[in-house]
């Protein structure tokens, strides 16, 4: 068994994640893959955080301006709070099925659903090899899924943010409209931010760049993917860091 290069990992997942063959919700063959992925690296011998986001569920700032009734900007975002605890649940359950102890912590209590989210308690569930998914993103409206898990990796001493997607890293512009498109096998968080390469929002860069957190941006659907990377397989991903930049040949 390969000696993992991380000993601690947060997993930002996209509620896209758990579509499958979906246009809409939780497809539970897609939830089992993930869940599959998720064990496979935690037989590595890690310690596992995870954070989910709603889109499957829930868009509400991609309600329409000319809708008749538009939800308020607030109102919206706490109900994509709700729609990561319902993501989270789901993927607690296929990990459980699985023989794996998780535990959900919610920024929002909801006491017969999760724990709310106690810090020590969180890192505690950890050492004892227990899986943590934070649910309701950091509890405040304005802040996305991806602050949140900044933010959880940090109050956690994640060695890594790994954040999960559909494409296998980042590019200079998007490679399906730009030809001349090229992936950085490595980027600084500066450039990052400066070009708005879509890597996470602002607030959560500022926050990886302010504590050092390296993110390593990745396709989940290649099997293997999480557990390589986490094994110290950078073959696959961008690494965002202080690093220089550095493309991929």
């Amino acid at each position: 068994m390969p000696k993992p290069k991380y000993k601690r990992i947060l997993l930002k997942l996209s509620g896209e994640s758990l579509l499958g063959e979906q246009k809409y919700g939780i497809d539970p063959v897609a939830v089992c893959n993930v869940a599959e992925e998720i064990v496979r690296t935690r037989n590595l011998g890690v310690d596992i955080g995870i954070v989910i986001g709603g889109g499957n569920i829930w868009r509400g700032r991609d309600t329409s301006e000319n809708s008749r009734y538009r939800i308020d900007h607030v109102t919206a975002d706490y109900m994509g709070m709700l729609a990561t605890v319902l993501n989270s649940l789901a993927l607690q359950d296929a990990l459980e099925k699985m023989n794996i102890p998780t535990r959900v912590q919610t920024a929002i209590e909801m006491a017969k659903l999760a724990e709310p989210f106690i810090r020590r308690r969180a890192i505690r569930h950890l050492e004892k090899g227990r899986i943590v998914i934070f649910a309701a993103g950091t509890g405040n409206p304005y802040f996305t899924t991806d602050t949140a898990a900044a933010l959880r990796a940090i109050e956690i001493s994640a060695d890594v943010l790994l954040k999960a997607t559909k494409v296998d890293g980042v590019y200079s512009a998007d490679p399906k409209k730009v030809a001349t498109a090229r992936k950085f096998k490595e980027l600084s968080y500066t450039t990052a931010l400066n070009k708005r390469l879509g890597v996470m929002d602002a607030a959560a860069l500022s926050l990886c760049l302010e504590n050092n957190l390296p993110i390593v941006v990745f396709n989940l659907f290649k099997k293997n993917n999480v557990r390589n990377i986490v094994a110290g397989n950078m073959k696959e991903g961008t690494l965002v860091s202080e690093v220089e930049d550095k493309y991929e040949r």
